[in-house]
């Protein structure tokens, strides 16, 4: 003869009512063990960013003072070179003027070949006759420094270089802020699992998350170094 063992209907409830939130328990831990490892690998990833945006602000930072030191070089030496046109200029019409065909046609031997289109293009003007002539080749359009075009293109990619290093300043300050986010995960994802209470486990989990989506919702937003 087989015996059946029979519970009452309200035992069998009182165990499912037990097992739910063992369940519950679990659901909750896994929770917050996901949030702890997706914030820490997201801290790691924004750190990295950082680290690499604040490179390249010291590079461009470092090349924009190169630049801007070189443009300087570059326009005393353009001013250098315009006091060398005009001496050599004056020491010409001193010679003409005095009547010495001779030292007159060594200085103008002497001036830099590219001071010579603004002086013929002065002399075409005829203005020892015209009055309405340019004052010296030196106001010429055609007078021309190689060495102060090449401090204004410096002195231009000094500022690019500068305004790359300020945009990379700003994207490494925004990463090393997403960390803020990630860590206050850290912390609420942490403390959950030390509380007891299950209503306030469940908020600072959802705390949490919502610290996380909003977090890396921020990262997205950002370039990468």
């Amino acid at each position: 003869m087989e015996y059946v063992h029979t519970h009452a209907p309200e035992a069998l409830i009182e165990v499912h009512e037990r097992a739910i939130p063992v369940r519950l328990e679990r659901w909750l831990e896994l929770s917050a063990v996901l949030l702890l490892a997706i914030a820490t690998l997201a801290t790691a990833w924004c750190g990295y960013q950082a680290a690499g945006w604040s490179g390249d602000l010291s590079q461009q930072f470092s090349n924009a003072a190169a630049a801007r030191m070189q443009a300087v070089q570059a326009s005393t030496q353009a001013g250098q070179h315009r006091i060398d046109d005009l001496l050599y200029f004056n020491h010409w019409l001193d010679a003409r003027e005095a009547g010495d065909e001779k030292l007159a046609a060594i200085h103008r031997r002497r001036f830099r070949p590219e001071f010579v289109p603004a002086f013929e293009a002065w002399m075409a003007q005829r203005p020892f006759s015209n009055p309405r002539a340019i004052a010296g080749p030196l106001y010429m359009p055609e007078y021309r420094s190689a060495d102060q075009a090449r401090s204004l293109e410096l002195h231009a990619a000094a500022d690019e270089r500068y305004e790359h290093g300020t945009r990379a300043k700003l994207y490494a300050d925004r990463y090393i802020l997403a960390t803020v986010f990630m860590a206050a995960v850290l912390f609420f994802a942490g403390i959950s699992l030390r509380l007891d209470w299950r209503p306030l486990r469940f908020a600072v989990i959802a705390m949490a998350g919502g610290l996380l989506a909003g977090g890396g919702a921020y990262v997205l937003t950002l370039p990468l170094a």
